[in-house]
């Protein structure tokens, strides 16, 4: 699959491995993924930051392979933490399933609907057909 996504990061401003300032994407299909809690597959939720982090970004994979993209086609993430939680300490849980896939990001500390949820995450992809 190929990417048509293409960061952007003007001079001036922080630059960083992990996110961009900014994306373009092509126009086309794009994909809305809802939020996505650290839950599996019969619904319960996992216990601590690292193990829900790693489920809810496994979650949001499985969305955007069904709909025939994947992470290197995503062109904003929003990272809902708890209150309290170190995004630091949340965003080292990402590495293993995420990958080094770079994305304009904003992270939100704020009260879970659910109870017991440290994080939930969703995201918006561009669909990119391979004859592009």
């Amino acid at each position: 699959m190929s990417t048509g996504v293409t960061p952007v990061d003007p001079a001036g401003l922080f630059s960083s491995p992990a996110f961009a300032q900014g994306m373009i994407a092509p126009a086309g299909p794009t994909l809305y993924v809802g939020g996505q809690n650290g839950t599996d597959a019969s619904g319960a939720l996992l216990d601590g930051l690292q193990a829900q982090t790693e489920q809810a970004l496994r979650n949001v994979l499985a969305v955007l392979a069904e709909a025939g993209t994947g992470p290197e086609n995503v062109v904003k993430l929003t990272i809902y933490l708890a209150t309290g939680i170190d995004p630091t300490e949340a965003y080292a849980a990402t590495g293993a399933v995420w990958g080094a896939h770079r994305t304009a990001v904003s992270v939100l500390a704020v009260t879970p609907a659910r109870p017991g949820a440290l994080v939930e995450i969703d995201a918006v992809a561009a669909i990119v057909n391979d004859e592009d």
